[in-house]
């Protein structure tokens, strides 16, 4: 990747983040990055293409998360995709956040990974198969709670917000925190 790409990436994830997507232009990025809508656009094709490759490493270790919960249920699904989403939420901070700032654009954005059957996907192993509806209040609060805190930020070390974000969820589910 060249390093005028690597700066446009960053300036929109840090505009989308701080405005949403929709609340920042092409030309916003360009002028952060200091250079013409041109040159931004002889990189990137359009500002969906900048998301798109803002949420592909985002796509690849959901898909990654999904398979190796696949296979899994009850109690050990339950953690595993508490461990996977606690992960995933704090290495994509801001695409967490970008996500969350514009939620109802993006849900169904065709630039994006299938937000909504993913986020059911994760509910379903969180809350370890099980059918009833009232353990995926549980697990729907387990999952927007961890997204939230990171998209949010809390001045605490990784390891400390791992561990409580960890210790939150499994509480949330009901499931022993040791």
């Amino acid at each position: 990747m060249t390093s005028m790409r690597a700066e446009i990436l960053e300036s929109a994830a840090r505009l989308f983040a701080a405005h949403g997507f929709r609340g920042t232009s092409l030309q916003d990025i360009a002028s952060d990055v200091g250079c013409s809508k041109a040159s931004l656009l002889y990189h990137f094709t359009s500002k969906d293409a900048i998301l798109s490759e803002l949420f592909a490493p985002v796509g690849r270790d959901l898909e990654a998360i999904q398979g190796k919960l696949a296979p899994l249920d009850g109690e050990q699904a339950a953690r595993e995709a508490v461990a996977g989403l606690v992960e995933l939420a704090l290495r994509f901070r801001r695409q967490v956040k970008i996500l969350l700032v514009d939620v109802d654009d993006l849900l169904c954005h065709p630039e994006l990974p299938d937000v909504d059957s993913a986020t059911e996907s994760l509910v379903d192993a969180l809350v370890g198969r099980a059918p009833e509806q009232e353990c995926r209040v549980a697990g729907w609060m387990a999952l927007v709670g961890i997204f939230l805190t990171c998209a949010r930020g809390v001045d605490v070390s990784d390891e400390v917000l791992r561990v409580e974000l960890t210790r939150g969820a499994l509480r949330t589910l009901g499931r022993p925190t040791d």
